[in-house]
């Protein structure tokens, strides 16, 4: 025991740190910890490993891609949609901004400006040719418009999207201004009543599709005010149900339902 009366050179003696140290297991503490963490079962890296690819490195041909563009705003620019509805019909054939490019099977709305009942689907049927809601949906919706009393000269019918889509991206599209383009229509049509048929067509007014589909609310542009019936897909007018919940909510809306 000779080395417990030895002291190091900060004047303790062995015996001391060791008496410390049994102080503290009989006081319950034998753990030290430290904030830092350490990866203490991570295999170490060999000194002279090579750093990683890059993000978006491709091994195939071996060069980095070049960062993804923001893809480009339908239409263009808001402030160069045309001004006046035949004008409107015209760039919504012609504008290549308004479908990436693509201007082959485009069906233009049709009716006149200041329309008692303005009516916006997603997108042509694809029974449809030159004229739009021609098919079978057309035809649906027509007897059921020949039932609530109102005529086709009444009626200005029109689309979110200029043709058939398979599975149009709502929420994609509404980032990249379609929303803006459907309400710069119906501004220029200034309807009195404007029916919206699908969920996706309603979210890009600011509708949130979480909430039922079939709500009566109010479109306002530009300080005009119209009063506007969401309404599930069009297609669904094949559904008797579906069918006559609409034409209650028809009446409702309208007040033609009540004494």
């Amino acid at each position: 025991m000779e080395g417990l009366g030895k002291r190091d050179n900060d004047g303790l003696r062995a015996g001391d740190i060791a008496g410390a140290l049994d102080w503290w297991r009989e006081a319950g503490v034998d753990l030290d910890f430290a904030d830092e963490a350490h990866g203490w079962l991570a295999a170490p890296a060999p000194p002279d490993a090579p750093p990683g690819p890059p993000p978006g490195y491709s091994a195939a041909s071996g060069k980095t891609p070049e960062p993804v563009a923001e893809p480009a705003r339908i239409g263009g620019d808001a402030a160069g949609l045309p001004q006046d509805l035949p004008a409107f019909r015209q760039w919504w054939l012609e504008e290549p901004a308004l479908d990436d490019g693509l201007v082959r099977g485009r069906v233009p709305p049709r009716g006149e400006a200041g329309a008692a009942l303005m009516i916006v689907v997603g997108q042509p049927d694809s029974e449809d040719g030159e004229e739009l809601l021609s098919g079978t949906q057309g035809r649906r919706l027509n007897a059921m418009l020949a039932a609530m009393g109102i005529g086709a000269r009444n009626i200005y019918l029109a689309s979110a999207l200029p043709r058939t889509m398979p599975v149009p991206d709502w929420p994609n599209l509404t980032h990249r201004g379609l929303g803006a383009v459907l309400r710069h229509h119906i501004g220029l049509v200034g309807p009195k009543r404007l029916v919206v048929f699908g969920e996706g067509v309603l979210s890009l007014l600011g509708h949130d599709p979480a909430q039922n589909a079939q709500n009566s609310s109010e479109f306002y542009h530009e300080g005009k005010t119209i009063a506007l019936l969401g309404a599930r897909d069009l297609t669904l007018l094949a559904r008797p149900a579906w069918k006559a919940r609409f034409w209650r909510e028809w009446l409702d809306w309208t007040g033609t339902g009540t004494e």
